[in-house]
């Protein structure tokens, strides 16, 4: 198999050897050194222990050595497993368990977490940034083995509404299906372009959209450690950015900065949005920049991005997700199955070359998932009489902070674990800077808002944990057969920021 990322990361190397890959602040990361160094990394893993298919987790926020230590997980032939750097160390073994991985590349700062991670169960293999580092200078290598057309390559692991972490499958057939759709749909993303990530490789847009998309296409990505408006701007202009990505947060954050007003932002010519609502506000502060911000729709499952505004309507249409790509079609469907007619709410369906195959060992979820030929997500949808595809709602209850899925599931299980909680919902609220926040609905006795995020906090990451505590002293509604009624929960706090403080 030769149309591989490996491939064709030899073949840039070769042919434009002293082309930036990535740039991270002063330090820029070229083909022919992304090769080598990459290929020493596959060959170090490979002497320790490293077989075809293992999966080996990596762990670390935006960094030199990320690209490089992901590239050189898939050239040793194994499955890269990214994982939040943000994670505890229970949240890291249950993912590591799920996936099977028993090797782990982490930051130097992220070691002390994966080593506790490794005594939660089987012992770990724990390659630390210090080592990746040294194997960045050495002798010439172009060591790789490629993955078959079908073999997985990652496994991008997004909570579900179950409160079940499943990882969703990326194959070396649909990644490259992935980039060739998106060069016939996306002006911005075309052969030698340049684009920049302000949200973390280790997510579906900063691997897929950010790290393999630019590998592939012989691009420029330039990296940020983390968002800092005036500077992001700058850097827009200063290397004539091509295609931008990421949550309303981002965007909201750079529309604020100083510098926006009198920025040059012409080069942009792919800037879509998603992960949640976005207001027509921010969609005409960059309209007044020349810039068509458009709204998309996606999911893991599905590449990141299965449909997105047409350019030419982001005016006219700018709360529709566009009509598909030019290989994806997304339509949407009653609970029966048939075709829902225009401006009828259903569920969304999306088939084509970047849906995954299926989640991570998950049989019984996949038959549920993937019927009759599609992707079958969950979220309610409708179209206009021409085809435009709008969002209507999730039908799964994920809340989407600051672009990141949080069960609402996973949360309350560790909410009832605390002392004096008797049961708990977890719903999203309104929040100006996030999208949404979990809010944590609590019937218990003996117990203060500040008591439950103490008790909290060292047991999820900082997103996780709700900005909003109710605590009542009556039992949550229920439904006839026994379950928390979250439709009549949500309706009772529809006003909670209104009606309750922060408590974080």
């Amino acid at each position: 198999m030769s149309a591989t990322i490996g491939s064709a990361l030899a073949w840039w190397a070769t042919n434009t050897p002293e082309t930036a890959a990535f740039v991270f602040d002063d330090d820029t990361l070229d083909y022919a050194t992304l090769e080598h160094w990459s290929s020493r990394i596959a060959r170090h893993l490979r002497d320790h222990g490293v077989a075809d298919g293992d999966r080996v987790a990596l762990s670390a926020p935006n960094s030199v050595p990320w690209p490089a230590a992901a590239l050189g997980v898939i050239k040793a032939g194994a499955i890269l497993v990214p994982l939040n750097p943000r994670f505890t160390p229970t949240e890291m073994r249950k993912v590591l368990d799920d996936a099977g991985a028993t090797t782990v590349i982490a930051d130097d700062a992220v070691v002390p977490d994966v080593r506790e991670a490794g005594e939660l169960g089987e012992p770990l293999q724990v390659i630390d940034f210090a080592t990746i580092v040294g194997l960045r200078e050495g002798a010439g290598d172009t060591f790789r083995v490629d993955p078959g057309e079908d073999d997985p390559i990652s496994i991008i692991f997004t909570s579900g509404s179950t409160g079940r972490s499943k990882g969703v499958i990326l194959t070396n057939r649909q990644l490259m299906g992935i980039v060739f759709e998106a060069t016939l749909v996306e002006e911005g993303f075309h052969r030698r372009n340049t684009a920049i990530l302000l949200l973390p490789m280790a997510f579906t847009p900063g691997l897929v959209w950010g790290v393999m998309m630019t590998t592939v296409l012989g691009g420029t990505l330039i990296v940020e450690k983390q968002i800092v408006p005036s500077r992001a701007v700058k850097l827009i202009e200063e290397h004539q950015v091509e295609a931008i990505f990421g949550v309303p947060l981002v965007y909201q954050a750079l529309a604020a900065a100083p510098e926006f007003a009198d920025a040059d932002l012409s080069s942009l010519t792919s800037a879509v949005v998603g992960g949640a609502a976005v207001n027509v506000a921010l969609l005409e502060a960059w309209a007044a920049k020349d810039v068509a911000l458009r709204q998309i729709y996606g999911m893991t499952e599905a590449g990141g991005i299965a449909t997105a505004t047409a350019v030419h309507e982001f005016r006219e249409h700018p709360d529709s997700c566009g009509t598909g790509g030019i290989f994806t079609d997304v339509k949407v469907v009653r609970a029966d199955g048939t075709d829902a007619d225009p401006n009828e709410n259903g569920e969304l369906v999306i088939q084509g070359p970047g849906v995954t195959p299926g989640y991570w060992n998950s049989p019984e979820i996949n038959a549920d998932v993937f019927r009759g030929g599609w992707l079958h997500t969950g979220d309610l949808g409708a179209t206009d009489a021409d085809g435009r595809i709008r969002f209507v709602d999730r039908l799964k209850d994920l809340i989407i902070t600051g672009g990141i899925n949080v069960s609402p599931v996973e949360l309350e299980q560790a909410l009832a674990d605390i002392k004096g909680v008797t049961e708990v919902a977890v719903i999203a609220a309104p929040d100006e800077k996030f999208g949404e926040t979990p809010a944590a609905i609590i019937h218990g006795e003996g117990l203060t808002e500040e008591s439950v995020i103490e008790q909290i906090s060292g047991v999820l990451a900082d997103f996780k944990i709700p900005r909003y505590v109710v605590l009542r002293d009556t039992p949550l509604p229920r439904l006839p057969n026994g379950k928390l009624s979250k439709t009549q929960i949500r309706e009772e706090y529809q006003d909670l920021v209104v009606t309750h403080r922060k408590v974080r």
